[in-house]
């Protein structure tokens, strides 16, 4: 039953266990920590240590006594560790830059999003501004009404002056 089992291809294979584990490890606190570190090698407090590091490993190989110097070579050992600090740096700050063009990228389409929607509100209240116009057009103004008033107050006038003449008199 097991071997039929085995052959069939529609049934999941059982897990092996290995015997070695792999390191398991926070990605989204890993890249945090990316992006800090990136951010304080940006800053001028990061250039001023650095500056200050390289400074004080010169001068106490070039000044001080022959046996107290711990990089006898002319700074190979500060080439060295220079190296591998740039080694770990360029890795780190990449992985902060992808992360941040994924914020970007969905702040982008957020953006994206936001302007279709207001494109959106803007065409609607076009056509019923639009629209309105039309209404106002079929719409009698004040001047029109007064207009027709004023030619119906002269028509009941004049039809009142007539209507003396017209009646004969007892």
């Amino acid at each position: 039953m097991s071997d039929n089992r085995r052959s069939r291809l529609d049934t999941p294979r059982e897990t092996r266990r290995q015997l070695v584990r792999r390191p398991a490890y926070d990605a989204d606190a890993f890249g945090t920590f990316a992006e800090q570190f990136a951010r304080f090698m940006g800053t001028a407090r990061f250039l001023m240590w650095m500056t200050l590091f390289v400074i004080a490993w010169m001068v106490w190989n070039t000044l001080a006594p022959a046996d107290l110097r711990f990089d006898e070579f002319p700074f190979i050992f500060l080439t060295l560790m220079l190296s591998l600090q740039a080694s770990y740096a360029a890795p780190l700050i990449l992985l902060a830059q992808n992360r941040q063009e994924q914020r970007d990228k969905v702040i982008a389409e957020q953006d994206r999003q936001a302007n279709a929607r207001a494109h959106a509100d803007m065409e609607f209240l076009a056509r019923e501004v639009a629209s309105l116009r039309m209404s106002v057009g079929e719409v009698a103004t004040r001047d029109f009404l007064r207009s027709e008033l004023r030619g119906l107050m002269s028509d009941i006038e004049d039809l009142s002056r007539r209507e003396p003449e017209d009646e004969p008199g007892p």
